[in-house]
Protein backbone atom coordinates (compact mmCIF):
# COMPACT_ATOMS: atom_id res chain seq x y z
CA UNK A 1 0.00 0.00 0.00
CA UNK A 2 1.12 3.56 -0.65
CA UNK A 3 1.74 5.83 2.33
CA UNK A 4 1.70 9.57 1.65
CA UNK A 5 2.56 11.59 4.74
CA UNK A 6 3.84 14.66 2.98
CA UNK A 7 2.23 16.01 -0.17
CA UNK A 8 4.89 18.49 -1.24
CA UNK A 9 8.52 17.46 -1.36
CA UNK A 10 10.06 20.29 -3.40
CA UNK A 11 11.96 17.65 -5.40
CA UNK A 12 10.12 18.63 -8.59
CA UNK A 13 10.83 22.34 -8.36
CA UNK A 14 13.58 22.09 -10.98
CA UNK A 15 11.41 20.20 -13.51
CA UNK A 16 12.44 16.69 -12.49
CA UNK A 17 10.48 13.78 -11.09
CA UNK A 18 11.22 10.17 -10.27
CA UNK A 19 9.89 7.00 -11.83
CA UNK A 20 8.62 4.14 -9.67
CA UNK A 21 12.15 2.69 -9.56
CA UNK A 22 13.57 5.98 -8.28
CA UNK A 23 15.24 6.97 -11.54
CA UNK A 24 15.18 10.75 -12.07
CA UNK A 25 13.63 12.03 -15.31
CA UNK A 26 12.38 15.30 -16.72
CA UNK A 27 8.72 16.06 -16.18
CA UNK A 28 8.51 16.21 -19.98
CA UNK A 29 9.80 12.64 -20.37
CA UNK A 30 7.62 10.54 -22.69
CA UNK A 31 6.95 8.08 -19.87
CA UNK A 32 5.73 10.90 -17.59
CA UNK A 33 3.57 12.25 -20.43
CA UNK A 34 1.99 8.80 -20.84
CA UNK A 35 1.12 8.19 -17.21
CA UNK A 36 0.13 11.84 -16.82
CA UNK A 37 -2.42 11.44 -19.63
CA UNK A 38 -3.74 8.31 -17.89
CA UNK A 39 -4.09 10.36 -14.68
CA UNK A 40 -6.04 13.01 -16.60
CA UNK A 41 -8.27 10.30 -18.06
CA UNK A 42 -8.99 9.04 -14.56
CA UNK A 43 -10.10 12.54 -13.51
CA UNK A 44 -12.39 12.86 -16.55
CA UNK A 45 -13.97 9.48 -15.75
CA UNK A 46 -14.54 10.75 -12.21
CA UNK A 47 -16.38 13.71 -13.72
CA UNK A 48 -18.47 11.35 -15.86
CA UNK A 49 -19.39 9.36 -12.75
CA UNK A 50 -21.00 12.47 -11.26
CA UNK A 51 -23.63 12.04 -13.98
CA UNK A 52 -24.07 8.26 -13.79
CA UNK A 53 -27.29 8.57 -11.76
CA UNK A 54 -29.52 5.59 -12.48
CA UNK A 55 -26.85 3.82 -14.54
CA UNK A 56 -25.59 1.65 -11.68
CA UNK A 57 -23.88 -0.88 -13.92
CA UNK A 58 -22.06 1.80 -15.90
CA UNK A 59 -21.02 3.47 -12.64
CA UNK A 60 -19.70 0.17 -11.28
CA UNK A 61 -17.69 -0.41 -14.47
CA UNK A 62 -16.30 3.12 -14.33
CA UNK A 63 -15.34 2.73 -10.66
CA UNK A 64 -13.40 -0.43 -11.49
CA UNK A 65 -11.80 1.26 -14.51
CA UNK A 66 -10.65 4.18 -12.34
CA UNK A 67 -8.84 1.74 -10.07
CA UNK A 68 -7.36 -0.06 -13.08
CA UNK A 69 -6.11 3.28 -14.43
CA UNK A 70 -4.01 3.67 -11.29
CA UNK A 71 -2.67 0.18 -12.02
CA UNK A 72 -1.93 1.32 -15.58
CA UNK A 73 -0.19 4.45 -14.30
CA UNK A 74 1.97 2.28 -12.04
CA UNK A 75 2.72 0.02 -15.00
CA UNK A 76 3.80 2.94 -17.18
CA UNK A 77 5.82 4.51 -14.33
CA UNK A 78 7.81 1.31 -13.76
CA UNK A 79 10.41 0.59 -16.45
CA UNK A 80 10.57 -2.98 -17.73
CA UNK A 81 14.31 -2.68 -18.23
CA UNK A 82 16.06 -3.09 -15.93
CA UNK A 83 13.50 -5.32 -14.23
CA UNK A 84 12.46 -3.89 -10.87
CA UNK A 85 13.59 -5.56 -7.67
CA UNK A 86 9.94 -6.02 -6.65
CA UNK A 87 6.92 -7.52 -8.35
CA UNK A 88 5.76 -4.59 -10.47
CA UNK A 89 2.08 -3.90 -10.92
CA UNK A 90 1.26 -4.55 -14.57
CA UNK A 91 -1.90 -4.54 -16.66
CA UNK A 92 -2.76 -8.12 -17.58
CA UNK A 93 -4.70 -9.70 -20.43
CA UNK A 94 -7.73 -10.57 -18.27
CA UNK A 95 -8.32 -6.85 -17.68
CA UNK A 96 -8.40 -6.27 -21.44
CA UNK A 97 -10.69 -9.28 -21.89
CA UNK A 98 -13.12 -7.94 -19.26
CA UNK A 99 -13.37 -4.66 -21.20
CA UNK A 100 -14.15 -6.66 -24.35
CA UNK A 101 -16.87 -8.64 -22.58
CA UNK A 102 -18.45 -5.44 -21.28
CA UNK A 103 -18.28 -3.85 -24.74
CA UNK A 104 -20.07 -6.89 -26.19
CA UNK A 105 -22.73 -6.76 -23.45
CA UNK A 106 -23.37 -3.02 -23.90
CA UNK A 107 -23.38 -3.27 -27.68
CA UNK A 108 -25.98 -6.07 -27.76
CA UNK A 109 -28.86 -3.69 -27.06
CA UNK A 110 -27.75 -0.95 -29.45
CA UNK A 111 -28.83 -0.36 -33.01
CA UNK A 112 -26.00 -0.45 -35.53
CA UNK A 113 -24.62 2.98 -36.36
CA UNK A 114 -25.68 4.57 -39.62
CA UNK A 115 -23.59 7.71 -39.10
CA UNK A 116 -20.80 8.99 -36.90
CA UNK A 117 -22.12 10.46 -33.69
CA UNK A 118 -21.33 13.74 -32.00
CA UNK A 119 -20.63 14.02 -28.28
CA UNK A 120 -23.98 14.95 -26.82
CA UNK A 121 -27.35 13.64 -25.77
CA UNK A 122 -27.18 13.06 -22.03
CA UNK A 123 -24.62 14.62 -19.66
CA UNK A 124 -23.22 11.16 -18.89
CA UNK A 125 -22.80 10.34 -22.57
CA UNK A 126 -21.11 13.67 -23.26
CA UNK A 127 -18.64 13.14 -20.42
CA UNK A 128 -17.94 9.58 -21.57
CA UNK A 129 -17.12 10.90 -25.03
CA UNK A 130 -14.76 13.43 -23.45
CA UNK A 131 -13.15 10.55 -21.55
CA UNK A 132 -12.87 8.61 -24.82
CA UNK A 133 -10.92 11.43 -26.47
CA UNK A 134 -8.58 11.76 -23.47
CA UNK A 135 -8.13 7.98 -23.57
CA UNK A 136 -7.13 8.17 -27.23
CA UNK A 137 -4.54 10.82 -26.33
CA UNK A 138 -3.21 8.65 -23.51
CA UNK A 139 -2.96 5.79 -25.98
CA UNK A 140 -1.02 7.98 -28.44
CA UNK A 141 1.37 8.95 -25.63
CA UNK A 142 1.93 5.29 -24.73
CA UNK A 143 2.45 4.34 -28.38
CA UNK A 144 4.89 7.26 -28.80
CA UNK A 145 6.76 5.92 -25.77
CA UNK A 146 6.96 2.45 -27.33
CA UNK A 147 7.98 3.87 -30.72
CA UNK A 148 10.82 5.73 -28.98
CA UNK A 149 12.25 2.33 -28.05
CA UNK A 150 11.01 2.24 -24.46
CA UNK A 151 9.60 -1.15 -23.53
CA UNK A 152 5.89 -0.89 -22.72
CA UNK A 153 3.77 -3.76 -21.49
CA UNK A 154 1.78 -4.97 -24.55
CA UNK A 155 -1.33 -5.45 -22.41
CA UNK A 156 -1.12 -1.78 -21.36
CA UNK A 157 -1.35 -0.67 -24.98
CA UNK A 158 -4.22 -3.06 -25.66
CA UNK A 159 -6.00 -1.87 -22.50
CA UNK A 160 -5.95 1.77 -23.63
CA UNK A 161 -7.11 0.84 -27.11
CA UNK A 162 -9.98 -1.25 -25.80
CA UNK A 163 -10.90 1.29 -23.13
CA UNK A 164 -11.58 3.99 -25.72
CA UNK A 165 -13.98 1.58 -27.46
CA UNK A 166 -15.55 0.78 -24.08
CA UNK A 167 -16.12 4.46 -23.34
CA UNK A 168 -17.65 4.99 -26.79
CA UNK A 169 -20.12 2.13 -26.37
CA UNK A 170 -20.89 3.20 -22.78
CA UNK A 171 -21.60 6.71 -24.10
CA UNK A 172 -24.15 5.25 -26.52
CA UNK A 173 -25.68 3.13 -23.77
CA UNK A 174 -26.03 6.26 -21.64
CA UNK A 175 -28.01 7.77 -24.52
CA UNK A 176 -30.82 5.21 -24.13
CA UNK A 177 -28.88 2.52 -25.99
CA UNK A 178 -28.11 4.92 -28.83
CA UNK A 179 -31.66 6.18 -29.32
CA UNK A 180 -30.66 9.68 -28.18
CA UNK A 181 -27.32 9.78 -29.99
CA UNK A 182 -26.61 13.03 -31.82
CA UNK A 183 -25.73 12.06 -35.36
CA UNK A 184 -23.26 13.79 -37.61
CA UNK A 185 -24.94 15.11 -40.74
CA UNK A 186 -22.16 15.61 -43.30
CA UNK A 187 -22.32 19.03 -44.95
CA UNK A 188 -25.59 19.92 -43.17
CA UNK A 189 -24.60 23.53 -42.56
CA UNK A 190 -23.27 24.40 -46.03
Amino acid sequence: MVLLNKIYTRTGDEGQTRLANGAPVSKTDLRVEAYGAVDELNAVIGLARLNSGQNDRIDAMLARIQNELFDLGADLATPLDPPPEWEALRIIDSQVERLEQEIDWMNESQKPLDSFILPGGSPLSTHLHLARTVCRRAERCAVRLAEAGVAVTPAALRYLNRLSDHLFVAGRRANHHGADDVKWRPGATR
